[in-house]
């Protein structure tokens, strides 16, 4: 079949319009047993030039074929725009978008809606200046009073404003204004309209533009807050919600124009917060995390809080259709579907100082109106602190007294209630602690396991308390009977209840640390039987608080009768997991956690582990290229895992390693990997090159041109600021070298400098480990080669200086600064016009421990101290801030 036809004057071939549309009918049949032949053919058809026009003509005009097969050509041809458009004739763009126009007003309510996803996605792919007549039928819509050609108009701008608001917010060449100018008045306007769907259209278009705020917003001002307060009572649920949204987004970023208005809306808020519609609800419990974090002033909303905090609580019972109510029920020794498994991402190894985020503490992640008000009650605890007690423990404690089985849903909000204030108010609580802590420690068994799950949370809010009471003998016993109570819900036969204990007891091993070694035996015994007992989900819960557990205790772990609880169990599982099992990445983590722990302690396990990694690395880098040969598909994070486990291993057993690396072809592997595409398994190739280069230097030194060379590459990059923590490892890893190598690295030092100096000079929006990693790789150059990168320190002598002042002490601050002595010493002149700034320099040191580099850094003050003279070394020093005096006195200056 041939589809032709010119464009302005075309017209469908019936046969054509046949095939199409008896396709487009197979394809949507229920009973249609071959979807993927009818696909094929359509995908086929796909290649002539004017399928597109097919698919308009039959959305737009088919008489006599059903709405639904209407509805498929259309949604096709959404599909096919996004990838045909560019190679698409104009005349054939002409005619599709004439053939849409004419659809927003169709009487069809589903056509209208397609229509108005077609003509978002035209615009997503050119903006509005190729389609000037859109803007024109748009307006003339609007204003037409007809209900269909408005809210088609309508269904089209709020998908517009949703995807590409900016779109609307731009000059366009030939119109005197930007459109949104013409669109907000008329939005404004719909607020009124007697169409619920006009009214949350309209709502929901200006809601959009609250961020980017353009000016017409800004001067309708008013206009809009009346709108809002006028829909405030809609009948519509959806509507309402909006306006919910609206304030709560207007906190956030204009909060100055709710000001006047701030009491009126807050009362609003309060009675919303328990609308009957449990969105309307959730979206008004999002005001007050968001008025606290918009650090306006507490006064505002100090005077409601005796009417808030009830409702909060209220809220954070669990409603009657919560899915974790079912999920609750259901037996442990199930085993896990797969949808069950939440996917997991490893985090790349990182060298240095990283400002991450907590991942949130919170259990399962489906946002709602329990949650939202248990957060709401956390900030809220944060801003007023004590002053909300007097309001909230009579509640409290109100509900923990009820102790029928049908309020067990109040015990449980009360429990969630402590946790949640559990930072905020902690001075408050503090006297009360042991009690909380006494009558949260019986709730571990509790009939009912939401109740369980609950309380191991709010236990492990408060693990610091626990652990620091630990001093006197009462703190000693709260301290066992809150582990022990945990380890025996890691046991639990409820899913929630493990996964909940287990994290639980992983916070408190973080507080806990050396705490935990004399209660080695029974933790490991309770978690190994965990691990026995567990479906996949919960598996990788173990794996992470046996990590925990390994970096909290360290080097105790490394006794034979520990070791023969933890490791047997772990290597069952480890030979029981294929190379392409996923579930083998925490297993990777806990064991590189554990090889860092017992040190060479691991090396009657490390071969095998050793071996494997290098096997797993060589195996992805040949899938990437051809699947078929190496039996699995490409998946990048086997490499990263596998490389991350190499540096737990170089990390743990140190110059141990040496023998596994001489025998095998890490060095060729990790080169290739230091050149992937893919940045996260550079990143992890990086650390893994700076942990050998510490461990066993010799065997990278065939390499080393090239380790060096593409190293470097990482820190000349424009995409810097996506990639920073690949230049970081990187960074780290070229110091690490230069301390082995030394004078080995003169071939490349000025090319490393020229690239480390433009970071120290520009740190705007880097972040803070690059800038540190700079600095100390920057003064390991210096150390080693001091005669090819003194002649040219003027450049970077200042900004270098302002990065070592920021690092803490330790022995990579050391290495830097016996870099500036062997500078300063090979060209004194060099320093002359940054002496101020490296005086503040050596003053942020707190102590140098290291005597020779202490008396190195005496010699070189104390040079410049006679190099200066009249007068010009204590103009010099006048400069200085009292306290960099003070600090320099102990370097005899």
């Amino acid at each position: 079949m041939a589809l032709s036809g010119e464009a302005s004057t075309w017209t469908p071939q019936e046969e054509g319009l046949r095939e199409i549309c008896g396709l487009l009918e197979q394809q949507m049949a229920p009973t249609s047993d071959d979807k993927s032949m009818i696909w094929q053919k359509l995908q086929q058809y796909s290649h002539f030039p004017d399928f597109n026009n097919y698919l308009a003509f039959i959305f737009a005009h088919a008489e006599g074929i059903s709405v639904e097969v209407r509805q498929a050509a259309g949604l096709l041809l959404k599909n096919n725009l996004r990838s045909a458009f560019k190679t698409m004739p104009p005349a054939n763009q002409r005619y599709i978008k004439s053939e849409l126009l004419p659809c927003m007003g169709a009487a069809d309510r589903q056509i209208r809606s397609t229509a108005g996803t077609i003509i978002s996605t035209f615009v997503q792919i050119e903006g509005v200046a190729g389609w000037p007549e859109l803007l024109h039928v748009l307006v003339k819509c609007l204003d037409s009073n007809d209900a269909n050609h408005m809210e088609g108009a309508m269904d089209a701008l709020s998908k517009i404003c949703e995807d590409v608001p900016q779109v609307l917010d731009s000059d366009i060449s030939g119109l005197s204004e930007r459109p949104i100018n013409a669109f907000i008045p008329r939005f404004l306007q719909l607020f009124q309209s007697p169409h619920a769907t006009l009214r949350k259209l309209s709502l929901g278009s200006v809601n959009q533009y609250i961020m980017l705020m353009p000016t017409v917003l800004h001067l309708s001002m008013d206009k809009y807050l009346q709108g809002l307060f006028v829909l405030a009572n809609d009948p519509t649920a959806e509507v309402r919600k909006l306006v919910c949204s609206a304030f709560v987004q207007l906190i956030e970023v204009r909060s100055a124009v709710l000001e006047p208005h701030l009491r009126n809306i807050i009362e609003y808020m309060l009675i919303v917060n328990k609308d009957p519609d449990d969105e309307v609800a959730l979206e008004a419990c999002e005001f007050w995390s968001a008025y606290c974090e918009a650090e306006l002033p507490p006064e505002n909303l100090r005077e409601f809080l005796p009417r808030l905090l009830p409702i909060l609580l209220l809220n954070m019972a669990y409603s009657d259709d919560d899915e974790s109510l079912a999920e609750a029920e259901e037996d442990g020794s199930l085993p896990d579907r797969d949808q069950d498994l939440k996917p997991r991402f490893h985090a790349s190894r990182f060298h240095g100082s990283e400002d991450e985020e907590d991942e949130d503490d919170d259990i399962v992640n489906v946002w709602n109106l329990r949650k939202c008000s248990a957060a709401a009650l956390d900030f809220i605890s944060n801003v007023f602190g004590d002053e909300i007690l007097p309001t909230m423990m009579p509640i409290v404690q109100a509900k923990l007294s009820n102790a029928d089985d049908e309020g067990w849903k109040e015990r449980e909000a009360a429990v969630l209630a402590l946790g949640a204030i559990g930072e905020g108010c902690i001075i408050g609580l503090y006297p009360h602690l042991s009690e909380i802590i006494a009558f949260l420690i019986p709730l571990l068994d509790d009939k009912f396991p939401l109740i369980r799950s609950i309380s191991c949370w709010t236990l492990s809010r408060f693990s610091k308390y626990i652990v620091q009471g630990t001093a006197h003998q009462e703190g000693h016993e709260r301290f066992d009977k809150v582990l022990m109570g945990l380890l025996q819900r890691i046991l639990d036969d409820n899913k929630r209840v493990q996964e909940a204990a287990c994290s639980a007891f992983a916070t408190l091993e973080e507080e806990a640390a050396e705490e935990l070694a004399p209660r080695l035996d029974v933790i490991l015994q309770h978690l190994m039987a965990a691990f026995g007992k567990y479906q996949r989900r919960n598996l990788r819960i173990v794996y992470d608080a046996l990590g925990t557990l390994a970096e909290a205790v360290g080097g105790e772990l490394n006794q034979p009768r520990y070791l023969e609880i933890l490791m047997p169990p772990l290597i069952g599982k480890w030979q029981q997991l294929s190379n392409s099992d996923k579930d083998l990445f925490p297993l990777f983590e806990c064991f590189t956690s554990i090889a860092k722990a017992l040190g060479t302690g691991f090396s009657q396990f490390a071969q095998p582990v050793y071996l494997r990694c290098i096997n797993i690395i060589q195996t992805q880098q040949l899938a990437k290229v051809d699947p078929v040969s190496a039996g699995a598909q490409y998946d990048k994070e086997f490499t990263v895992c596998s490389l991350d486990l190499l540096s737990g291993l170089a990390e743990g057993l140190g110059p141990g390693i040496e023998s596994l690396v001489s025998q095998s072809n890490l060095r060729d592997l990790l080169l290739q990997c230091c050149m992937e595409d893919a940045y996260d398994i550079r990143q992890s190739a990086f650390a893994l090159l700076g942990d050998l280069a510490r461990v066993c230097p010799v065997h990278l030194h065939s390499r080393l041109a090239e380790f060096l060379d593409v190293a470097a590459k990482q820190l000349n990059t424009p995409k810097l600021k996506e990639t920073v923590s690949v230049a970081n490892n990187a960074c780290w890893a070229i110091g690490e070298l230069a301390i082995k190598v030394q004078k080995e690295m003169s071939p490349v030092v000025l090319n490393v400098v020229s690239c480390l100096v433009p970071i120290l000079q520009r740190p705007e929006g880097l972040n803070k480990s690059l800038i540190e990693n700079s600095a100390i790789t920057l003064g390991r150059l210096a150390w080693v080669c001091p005669e090819l990168v003194s002649p040219h320190m003027e450049h970077f002598l200042q900004s270098w200086c302002i990065a070592l002042s920021m690092i803490r002490d330790d022995v990579e601050k050391e290495d830097a600064f016996r870099g500036l002595c062997a500078m300063v010493r090979a060209n004194p002149a060099g320093a002359l016009n940054s002496l101020v700034f490296m005086c503040k320099a050596i003053a942020s040191w707190h102590e140098i421990r290291s005597e020779d580099l202490h008396n190195e850094v005496c010699q070189v003050l104390n040079g410049y101290k006679q190099m200066l003279q009249n007068g010009a070394w204590e103009q010099c020093m006048s400069a200085l801030e009292p306290d960099v005096k003070e600090k320099l006195l102990k370097y005899q200056v």
